[in-house]
């Protein structure tokens, strides 16, 4: 992640940190508010349509933060190693958050198997326990098509970690360092920014699924401080690590924990 040793303006980080979020929002509406695009005739439409302005934001994000960031070698290698796209320490860098991971998660992980025992006790066990978990992996390629195609676990697993964490890990670290601000600083800034971005789901929450305005914020606020605990984890990683590979895999395993 490091730069050439010059500087940018904390208020020129802040500013474009908080445009990207905004950015990373609003572009979502373009479809029907400013295209003035019929609304979308099915879910799968209109997550598609969400994946492409996430994509959008993602690629203008990169772009930008390029041209403020003092890059004076604009090599590939050098580009992704800023963005936290590298191969050097990549095992280490991997195994151990990781692991780490898992042990945030170990409740989660250790109930999941407390309810594999279950199962294997009322299955009595031997050869009626061979049979389910034999049974279990002859489903898992059935279970991978039907994942495939299902636009949520593209929605989940794939688009959303990746643009969130392009956005507002790779571009707006960097750009806050350079800009002088300490680590710990950083570290909580980013997850911040990041729940702002979240604040569209009080709109949904109260005026789509009809929620009282106390109930909609009690979800909402449980959201953005769970959001804001996370992502202050994944920054840490990030900065540790200086791999962004490694906070999807978090990502990822923090999925299937709570799944």
């Amino acid at each position: 992640m490091a730069t050439d040793g010059e500087s940018i303006s904390m208020s020129l980080a802040v500013a474009t940190c908080v445009a990207m979020a905004l950015f990373y929002v609003l572009i979502l509406y373009v479809p029907t508010v400013i295209l003035r695009l019929p609304s979308a005739s099915s879910y799968t439409e209109f997550m598609i349509r969400r994946f492409i302005c996430a994509a959008i934001c993602t690629v203008a994000s990169l772009v930008f933060t390029a041209f403020i960031l003092p890059i004076k070698s604009w090599e590939a290698s050098y580009i992704l190693g800023v963005y936290g796209i590298r191969k050097d320490h990549l095992w280490q860098g991997v195994v151990y958050p990781l692991l780490l991971t898992s042990l945030v998660y170990a409740g989660s992980l250790v109930l999941k198997l407390l309810f594999l025992l279950e199962s294997w006790k009322e299955n009595g066990g031997g050869c009626s326990s061979f049979n389910y978990i034999r049974s279990f992996f002859q489903t898992i390629p059935a279970s991978v098509l039907t994942s495939a195609s299902n636009v949520s676990v593209w929605r989940n697993f794939i688009v959303a970690p990746v643009t969130e964490e392009l956005v507002f890990r790779s571009c707006m670290i960097p750009l806050l360092l350079c800009a002088g601000f300490r680590i710990n600083t950083a570290i909580f800034l980013c997850p911040v920014l990041f729940s702002l971005a979240h604040l569209n789901h009080f709109r949904e929450m109260y005026i789509r699924h009809n929620r009282s305005y106390l109930r909609a914020s009690l979800i909402v606020g449980l959201q953005l401080g769970y959001t804001v605990i996370f992502g202050a984890y994944a920054s840490f990683l990030f900065i540790r690590t200086g791999n962004i590979p490694v906070i999807y895999i978090s990502y990822t395993c923090k999925s299937l924990s709570n799944g």
